[in-house]
């Protein structure tokens, strides 16, 4: 699927179980794509409240995020190089080299990522080292996952190392409409 050129618009995702809400606001610039947004939700019935901003090229392949709790607390990386992260102070993180893609894990939004960099190149199945962040630590890992394209509008993701599954239908962005079990979107 070729998508359209990105309009400036927002998107609201519920979660199919709990209380929650995410609002993100999502916006071409001159130089890439900008999406900023606020989520609450919860986690293993602890609750959570957190900011997002993410900064992309033109070609959907993240230069920098953040996320911020409501709390206070706080993680942001950059990636100068592609699989290159960086910490706000500078501080090489090695043990993220390797990941082009971010997945916040609460948000449907960051599945859009690999599915807009990729787009047209998703036919077979593809796997993806992912910089894969909990929003309960906010500590950064490695995720293996998997996408597949199925249809125009359809995508299969899989995660690699543990048994889950799911097909995500989008719209004529790339932006999840149904995250079976997870969110949908409002």
């Amino acid at each position: 699927m070729r998508f359209r050129p990105l309009p400036s618009r927002d998107v609201r995702w519920t979660p199919v179980e709990g209380v929650g809400l995410e609002h993100l606001h999502i916006a071409a610039t001159p130089s890439g794509v900008a999406a900023r947004s606020a989520v609450i939700g919860q986690r293993g019935g602890e609750p959570y409240g957190a900011f997002y901003e993410i900064h992309l090229d033109a070609g959907w392949r993240v230069e920098r995020f953040s996320v911020e709790t409501a709390g206070g607390g706080r993680l942001a990386l950059a990636q100068a190089e592609p699989g290159r992260w960086t910490g706000e102070d500078g501080t090489h993180r090695a043990d993220l080299d390797g990941c082009i893609d971010i997945d916040l894990a609460g948000t449907p939004f960051t599945n859009t990522l690999p599915i807009r960099r990729l787009n047209g190149r998703l036919a077979r199945p593809t796997e993806l080292r992912m910089l894969y962040v909990r929003f309960d630590t906010f500590e950064p890992l490695v995720d293996e996952q998997r996408y597949t394209e199925l249809s125009p509008t359809l995508y299969r993701y899989e995660a690699v190392d543990r048994s889950f599954a799911v097909e995500l239908p989008v719209d004529e962005d790339g932006l999840v409409t149904d995250y079976p079990t997870l969110f949908r979107r409002a």
